[in-house]
């Protein structure tokens, strides 16, 4: 099994109501985008996002190529999503560290105080070292969030020199899923 190429694994992993803002590992450049998403009928929302965040649809939906050996995201499941079109396609490996299925009452609505996702931490051959986190928020209060985290650095001195460019293109990407988590979640 690949190695991963960082030794602060986990710190994604925040179940709800644990907060996504600080204790993260030193030396990182840490980003944590949080988006409320509107819905006539929250849980359900809440369950469509999630479902799509641990098929791997929100990645597709943001224009990714994902291929993995598993349909769903699950700790050792390893990932490749690329970027970009043809030879100028950047691929990204990735190992799933931790995953969340939403948790359901007797019946079968979404309990509200939860979150759904999972995280997953660099392998060789990625441009950056770290760990990203997905999450569907259902909060106490019946509000439906899409929440992304990752804590990351450069993989080497070639993506060190083109840190401008990588983080627009993280930009962009992170601008791609929150416009898939809407699609997902059928936001109004």
């Amino acid at each position: 099994m690949e190695q991963f190429t960082y030794d602060e694994r986990g710190a994604t992993d925040r179940p709800f109501p644990e907060s996504l803002e600080g204790g993260w590992p030193a030396g990182y450049t840490v980003m944590v985008e949080s988006h409320d998403i509107g819905s006539e009928d929250p849980p359900a929302a809440f369950l469509a996002l999630a479902e799509g965040i641990l098929a791997w649809g929100l990645h597709r939906r943001a224009g990714l190529s994902m291929t993995s050996d598993a349909e769903r995201a699950a700790p050792g499941v390893k990932v490749v999503s690329g970027f970009g079109v043809g030879p100028a396609r950047i691929k990204a490996p990735c190992r799933v560290i931790w995953s969340r299925a939403p948790r359901l009452d007797g019946a079968g609505r979404a309990v509200p105080g939860q979150r759904s996702g999972f995280g997953y931490g660099t392998l060789p051959g990625h441009p950056v070292r770290g760990e990203e986190g997905f999450y569907a928020e259902l909060t106490a209060d019946n509000r439906v969030r899409f929440i992304c985290s990752a804590y990351s650095v450069p993989a080497n001195v070639v993506y060190r020199l083109a840190a401008p460019v990588t983080r627009l293109t993280q930009g962009y990407v992170l601008s791609r899923y929150v416009k898939a988590a809407r699609e997902l979640a059928g936001e109004v």
